[in-house]
């Protein structure tokens, strides 16, 4: 029986060089938010008729992502490798939204906050809707799954 969603996300800690305690409870949020509800259905059948759920390992290698996805026993199905090149301004523009956000919060009006926040989130929605038609294809993933996966993207692109 299908069981298309992600039951366990890893990222590549040998990614990730450095992170704040703001980023730090951004991927907190995300991994909890992902396994909560995620869509997570790779698109290649196998030949047991394996279709869920999936252990995934997020990792960042010669500039592209890798998405390695395993069956529930921890046994490897497949490897997803995009890249990352579409996806360096919006990772660049979020990371420089969310520095302004951190900032608004300690200092700006409820008005400012709002604003920096709206423009937080629709820079976060185009970002994940880009994903989601990079893996048309390979994975099929509902839009809030992508979201959370870019968030987790943009941790692994950290550089201190």
């Amino acid at each position: 029986m299908a069981d298309p969603r992600i039951i366990d996300i890893k990222l590549d800690e040998r990614t990730i060089l450095w992170r704040n305690a703001d980023v730090e409870q951004e991927r907190r949020i995300a991994i909890f938010d992902l396994l909560e509800d995620n869509h997570f259905a790779p698109q290649r059948a196998h030949a047991d008729g394996y279709a869920g759920p999936y252990k995934v390992v997020l990792r960042v290698e010669e500039g592209r992502l890798v998405i390695e996805i395993n069956r529930a026993d921890d046994s490897p199905l497949e490897a997803i490798i995009l890249g990352l090149g579409r996806f360096r301004r919006p990772i660049r523009e979020y990371f420089a939204i969310c520095d302004s956000y951190y900032q608004a919060i300690s200092n700006a009006s409820p008005a400012q906050i709002e604003t920096v926040d709206m423009a937080r989130r629709g820079i976060h929605n185009d970002a994940a809707e880009m994903l989601k038609e990079r893996l048309e294809g390979k994975i099929a993933v509902d839009f809030d799954t992508a979201r959370r996966l870019f968030t987790l993207i943009c941790v692994l692109h950290i550089k201190g």
